[in-house]
C-alpha cells in the first residue's frame, strides 16, 4: 500500500466494538466510505440480535475472515495492517505496512489485553482469542492437572468445562466468580463443581468460531508474545468446545479451589527441587505422578505441581499500540477517557469498548464493566455520535447507559445481572432479598431505601423484564417486604 487512502470515517479494531461501530456507520452513512483497520485475519461479527427486554439483548458472534465484511457492507473497506502512528493534527494514520490513511472522524476500538501473572514463561497461557483457545485445547489433551488463576468470566467457564483433568483454581477472593456473584450465589453454583456433575445440554446457538486455513500462525510455546493478539472472545465462547485432559477415563471433573490467595512465584522442576518446598496434595486426587513441568507457589504457602498454568486475571485497556503526537488522557485503570459522546481529549477521535473508560456522570443504576455486551453498546453509540458530529447535530446519551444489564450462561445456568446487582457504590446502605431452590434457581434483589437497585437471576426465573421495570421506575417496594420474592405470588403479573 503506497497511495494515501482517505475516508470520512475510520475505525481501528476488528473486535465487537470496532465491527459494530463500522457497521452502524455504514448504515447511517450509506454514501460514505467507512474504513476498518484490523491487524488480524478474523473479525468479530454480531448476528441474530434478540431483544429480551427494553435494555437486555442477546446475540450471536461469528468469527470470520475480514473480507466478508466488505461483501455484506459494500461501503466498508477493510485494511489489514497494524497501526504505526496517528498524526491527529493532520488526521493521518501511518500503518505498519507502509500505507497512510486520511480521516475526518476516527474511532479507536483496540480492546484489552490479558493481564498475565508472569511474562515470557512457556508454561503460562493467557486466554484472549480463538488462537489462544486452540493452543489451550492442544495442551490440555496431554495434561493431567492445570492451575487456573483468576476469578472472572473466562476462569469460571474454564473450570466448569474442563474434564479428564484435575483443576486447581486459585482465586484472590473469599468466594468463586466474585466478578459477577456474591458469596451466596457462588455457593449455589459450587454444587456444579462436584465430580459427578450433570452436563446441561445447551445447544451451541450463540457462537460460531472458525479458524481459516490460510492463517499460518503457529505458537510454538504458550505465550506467543511476538504475535498481534486477536480480538476478545464473545458470548458462550466455550460452548461446544472439546476441553478434555489426558485422564478422561479416570477423572471426570475434579476441581480444588484455593481461596484468598494469589501466585507468589512459578518454579521450574529444577527450581522446585532446589527450593526444598513440599508439594501440596489435592484431596481425592487419583494421580500418582511424580515430577511436574512447572510448580505454582501460592501466597497462602501451598505449592501445586501441574502441566501448565492458565492466567485469567482480566484485561487491561490496549492503549500501548496507539501512538499519537499528543497523549490521550488516561483514567486510573489505563483506559482512554471518553465523555458522554465517546469523544476523547484529542479532536475528532473517539474510542469505544475495552480500550476506553466512560468518564461521564453515570446513571444511578449503570456502571462500566469490560464485557462483550458493553463493547457492542459502545461501538453502536460511538458511531451515532460520529455521524451526529459530522451533521452538526447533538444527540442525547443512549438509553442503554441507564441500566447495567448482562445476560450470559455460567455452569449451564442462564444468568441475568441487572443494575447494582452486588450493591456497587451503595456502601452498606442496602438490604438484600434472596430466593433459591438448590439446583434450579437463585434470585437476589438489592433494595436501597425501599427501591430496587439491582438483581441477580440464575436459572429460568423469567423475572428479568419485571425487575428491569422496577429498577427503572423506582417504585417504592417497602410495603411488600419479603413477599416480593414469594414463589406463590406471580409478581410478573402483579407489577405488569
Amino acid at each position: 500500500m503506497s497511495a494515501l487512502l482517505d475516508a470520512n470515517f475510520v475505525v481501528i479494531g476488528g473486535g465487537i466494538a470496532g465491527v459494530t461501530c463500522a457497521e452502524t456507520l455504514s448504515y447511517l452513512c450509506p454514501d460514505e466510505t467507512v474504513i476498518l483497520i484490523t491487524a488480524t485475519h478474523l473479525i468479530k461479527a454480531v448476528t441474530n440480535v434478540r431483544k429480551v427486554t427494553k435494555t437486555i439483548e442477546t446475540f450471536d458472534v461469528e468469527e470470520k475472515p475480514f473480507i466478508s465484511l466488505e461483501t455484506t457492507f459494500p461501503n466498508i473497506k477493510v485494511v489489514h495492517s497494524a497501526v504505526k502512528e496517528i498524526d491527529e493534527e493532520n488526521k493521518i494514520i501511518s500503518l505498519s505496512n507502509g500505507g497512510k490513511l486520511q480521516y475526518n472522524y476516527l474511532c479507536i476500538c483496540t480492546g484489552g489485553e490479558p493481564k498475565l501473572i508472569t511474562a515470557d514463561n512457556p508454561y503460562v497461557l493467557g486466554i484472549r482469542d480463538t488462537e489462544s483457545v486452540k493452543v489451550f485445547q492442544g495442551k490440555l489433551k496431554d495434561a493431567s492437572r492445570v492451575v487456573i488463576v483468576g476469578n472472572g468470566g473466562i476462569a469460571t467457564e474454564l473450570v466448569y468445562e474442563i474434564e479428564g483433568c484435575e483443576v486447581v483454581w486459585a482465586v484472590k477472593d473469599e468466594s468463586i466468580s466474585s466478578t459477577f456473584f456474591d458469596p451466596g450465589a457462588a455457593q449455589f453454583l459450587l454444587s456444579q463443581l462436584k465430580p459427578d456433575k450433570v452436563k446441561h445440554k445447551v445447544p451451541a446457538k450463540r457462537t460460531k468460531y472458525t479458524l481459516e486455513s490460510h492463517s499460518s500462525t503457529t505458537y510454538g510455546d504458550l505465550q506467543g508474545t511476538s504475535l498481534i493478539p486477536g480480538s476478545a472472545l464473545g458470548p458462550d465462547w466455550s460452548v461446544g468446545l472439546e476441553m478434555s485432559g489426558s485422564q478422561k477415563a479416570t477423572v471426570s471433573h475434579n476441581v480444588h479451589v484455593e481461596y484468598k490467595c494469589e501466585v507468589e512465584k512459578i518454579l521450574t522442576t529444577e527450581e522446585f527441587k532446589s527450593s526444598q518446598k513440599i508439594e501440596h496434595k489435592i484431596p481425592e486426587s487419583n494421580l500418582t505422578k511424580e515430577g511436574w513441568p512447572v510448580y505454582v507457589v501460592l501466597t497462602n504457602g501451598k505449592v501445586y505441581g501441574c502441566d501448565f498454568v492458565v492466567s485469567a486475571t482480566g484485561v487491561t485497556p490496549n492503549t500501548t499500540q496507539i501512538k499519537t503526537k499528543n497523549k490521550f488522557d488516561l483514567a486510573e485503570d489505563g483506559g482512554i477517557i471518553v465523555d458522554d459522546h465517546m469523544h476523547t481529549n484529542l479532536p475528532h477521535i473517539y474510542a469505544a469498548g475495552d480500550v476506553c473508560t466512560a468518564s461521564w456522570e453515570h446513571a444511578p443504576h449503570w456502571f462500566q464493566m469490560r464485557l462483550w455486551s458493553q463493547a457492542r453498546q459502545m461501538g453502536f453509540y460511538a458511531a451515532k455520535c460520529m455521524h451526529a458530529h459530522k451533521e452538526g447535530e447533538d444527540i442525547p446519551l443512549d438509553f442503554c447507559f441507564e441500566l447495567f444489564t448482562h445476560a450470559t450462561k455460567f455452569f449451564g445456568y442462564k444468568v441475568v445481572l441487572l443494575g447494582k446487582y452486588n450493591g456497587q457504590t451503595l456502601g452498606k446502605d442496602y438490604e438484600i432479598l434472596l430466593r433459591f431452590t438448590e439446583g434450579e434457581e437463585f434470585v437476589k434483589v438489592v433494595l436501597h431505601k425501599g427501591r430496587m437497585y439491582g438483581a441477580i437471576l440464575v436459572g429460568d426465573t423469567d423475572l428479568e423484564e419485571t425487575f428491569e421495570n422496577l429498577i427503572l421506575n423506582q417504585m417504592d417496594l417497602s410495603i411488600y417486604g419479603e413477599d416480593l420474592l414469594n414463589p406463590n405470588i406471580d409478581i410478573e403479573d402483579y407489577f405488569d
